[in-house]
């Protein structure tokens, strides 16, 4: 058995085609086909079904198809060390992705506090990507929103942070004083919002407080950060919801005609979690210093600056003729 014919076998099992597994590979497809039939001699079963028009796992397929992504991960692993500058330093690669504004920089900083040696690389995927990479062994460990997916032998869950979204609306929808936006009112006007595939953490809590409110959830499509604010400000009303990170962000910027509020009545959480490998030590690092960071943040809604504190307020390294930047995560 070659570890090039487990490979091929993980690209066809996970994209149920040939073809599109060649292409992943960057081979022709009748080398694959070719490698594939001999690891089936080689087992003794057959791993796959085939059609002319799909492609599926058999039961020896599935049974095997974990043990081969364990395989692969250790064969990563090893190699990962071996490629180590043996100079006492470590590299822990994490998944990141979207909505955590300047929190992972306060992370960084306090786990460089406790292991000064460790070297991170942030590795920005969609969370479905970061999970496969963790299975993979190419991540010791991912940050994700959603914690349905079966993980496997070795990889833990570890909730780091549970907080209220945020909602972005028009200004005239509420009033300076308020620091929350209820649900009712919010279902009064279309929400920009990704279809759940795109973002089922953000969805899913979202559209289960609509439903168990007995209210009913308009959506309409989304579309850049900046696009939206600019038409909830001044299209028809509308809304979107932002993690209450990224919103800290956008609360530092002149938002005129849009107001950030936390939803209450009911609030709607989403938790962030750390899905890390039980084998890794500076996983847990990471994950260690995560909590401790998280804790010491209390979830706030974000405070706006107003169009008088914009007016004012001045980067020190600017000239006078610009203006404030924008904040992006």
């Amino acid at each position: 058995m070659e570890i090039r014919q487990l490979r091929y076998f993980l690209a066809v099992a996970e994209l149920r085609h040939f073809g599109r597994a060649a292409e992943q590979l960057h081979i022709v497809q009748p080398a694959v086909s070719q490698q594939i039939r001999r690891l089936e001699h080689e087992l003794g079963g057959q791993l796959f079904h085939r059609t002319t028009r799909t492609v599926e796992l058999t039961p020896t397929g599935v049974a095997f198809l974990t043990h081969a992504r364990e395989i692969l991960a250790a064969v990563d692993r090893a190699s990962h060390v071996a490629r180590q500058p043996h100079d006492g330093k470590t590299t822990l690669r994490v998944g990141t992705g979207s909505g955590l504004g300047d929190l992972l920089s306060v992370v960084l900083a306090e786990l460089a506090g406790r292991e000064p040696e460790l070297t991170v690389e942030l590795v920005r995927l969609p969370e479905q990507q970061r999970l496969l990479r963790l299975a993979e062994g190419k991540l010791a460990a991912a940050i994700v929103r959603g914690t349905s997916d079966p993980l496997p032998d070795g990889i833990v869950y570890v909730p780091v942070l549970s907080q209220a979204l945020i909602a972005a609306l028009p200004a005239a929808r509420t009033t300076p004083r308020r620091r929350t936006v209820r649900l009712a009112e919010l279902a009064a006007m279309p929400a920009r919002l990704p279809e759940r595939d795109q973002n089922p953490a953000l969805l899913d809590p979202l559209t289960a407080a609509f439903q168990h409110a007995g209210l009913t959830l308009r959506r309409i499509p989304p579309g850049s950060d900046e696009d939206m604010l600019a038409l909830i400000s001044t299209g028809a009303p509308s809304w979107t919801v932002f993690y209450p990170h990224k919103a800290q962000l956008l609360a530092r910027q002149p938002l005129r005609g849009v107001a950030l509020r936390r939803i209450a009545t009911p609030p709607v959480t989403v938790t962030t979690s750390i899905a890390l490998r039980t084998d890794s030590p500076e996983a847990q690092a990471f994950t260690d210093a995560f909590r401790a960071t998280a804790s010491s943040k209390p979830d706030q809604p974000p405070t706006q600056r107003g169009p008088r504190q914009q007016r004012h307020t001045r980067n020190p390294t600017q000239g006078n003729n610009r203006g404030p930047g924008s904040a992006h995560t």
